[in-house]
């Protein structure tokens, strides 16, 4: 069996969450999180829709983590995303993490929007 190493360029993968935080790049980031591309960022969560809205041009899907659980995000927020040309992806976050660095490794122009999950929920 041949085993290769991913490799990322100049973006950062999610190494690992816990309760409250993330892991990215080796850096512990406290409550929600936004990577695209270059250097990881805190995330207003679901209100903070400026900020996603500026993805719009250099990435083709958000992945946002809901937390420990799979819930919709608000419908006001998908249409706008969309409008703006952004493919939106709603899962947990632990999903979310993986299903985002796996695309990464492969060149994919993708970003994460991931709320943390609880005490019982760390990977």
């Amino acid at each position: 069996m041949r085993i290769n190493e991913i490799q990322f360029s100049d973006a950062v993968p999610v190494d690992g969450y816990g309760p409250g935080f993330f892991r990215v790049g080796g850096e512990k980031i406290e409550g929600a999180v936004l990577l695209a591309g270059g250097q990881p960022q805190a995330w207003g969560g679901l209100d903070d829709m400026e900020t996603l809205l500026e993805l719009s041009g250099s990435v083709d899907v958000v992945f946002v983590g809901m937390g420990a659980e799979i819930a919709h995000i608000p419908a006001a927020l998908r249409s706008r995303l969309e409008e703006a040309g952004l493919g939106v992806e709603v899962m947990n976050s632990p999903a979310a993490c993986r299903t985002y660095n796996v695309l990464l490794s492969e060149g994919r122009r993708v970003a994460l929007a991931a709320l943390p999950v609880a005490d019982s929920q760390s990977g």
